[in-house]
């Protein structure tokens, strides 16, 4: 409600917030999952409402924090994006960091995936999205907590991967993990469907807002160990 914000062409913006701020459905609209009633949405100073549909796929890749491969081949989830790659498609698995998903199946890119009780992690379903993004390389990318659900070692890689991902990108994050968007050129607070603060993760550090406590609590979190029975944590 009320949102206004101009990203430039390039930047990497972070929405975070409380649940249910409306950071999702806030990015959503980029790719018009959902349409405005008010206001407008605009790519290049165009209206979503006015690109076609095909062409404004072209321009944005979106990386779910739940993605989900179809039960075909690794090679045809990957090609989805663009069906007639070819060598590119092993370029964009290496570089999302998805050769050891790769090596560890007979079959290779071939493998079908859901067959035979052939699965993969959430965290290498994770990989595996971000090289189908890759292999897309459109313009602007949407990242929806893509983190959420990778284990430790996984997290690891899928940060290497969004790294590579990102160069040249315009990139909006949203995100829980806040230690992923300090770096971003601006973080925007949602709080109940408005902006509540906005600026670089040292301007609202200093603030002693909204962001303050997230960041305080959220290292409190990280910080936290469990410790053996009769031990302080």
């Amino acid at each position: 409600d009320d949102v206004s914000m101009k990203i430039p062409a390039g930047a990497h913006i972070a929405l975070v917030g409380p649940s249910g701020g409306g950071k999702t459905t806030l990015a959503s609209l980029v790719a018009r999952f959902w349409d405005v009633k008010d206001g407008s949405i605009k790519i290049g100073g165009a209206d979503v409402k006015n690109i076609d549909t095909k062409k404004l796929m072209e321009e944005v890749s979106y990386v779910f924090q739940d993605s989900k491969l179809l039960k075909t081949s690794i090679l045809e989830n990957i090609r989805m994006g663009r069906p007639d790659a070819t060598d590119e498609v092993m370029q964009a698995l290496s570089a999302a960091q998805c050769m050891d998903i790769i090596e560890k199946f007979p079959e290779g890119v071939h493998t079908m995936i859901g067959s035979k009780g052939i699965y993969v992690s959430g965290g290498e379903a994770q990989r595996l999205s971000i090289a189908r993004a890759f292999l897309k390389n459109a313009p602007i990318l949407i990242l929806d907590e893509a983190t959420a659900f990778a284990d430790p070692d996984n997290e690891r890689l899928v940060q290497k991967a969004f790294e590579n991902l990102a160069k040249d990108k315009t990139v909006i994050m949203i995100a829980h993990r806040l230690s992923t968007v300090t770096d971003a050129d601006c973080i925007y607070v949602l709080k109940d469907g408005k902006i509540a603060e906005n600026g670089t993760h040292e301007e609202l550090s200093a603030k002693n807002g909204i962001y303050t406590h997230m960041w305080k609590e959220y290292n409190k979190s990280v910080n936290w160990q469990v410790g053996r029975k009769g031990e302080t944590a």
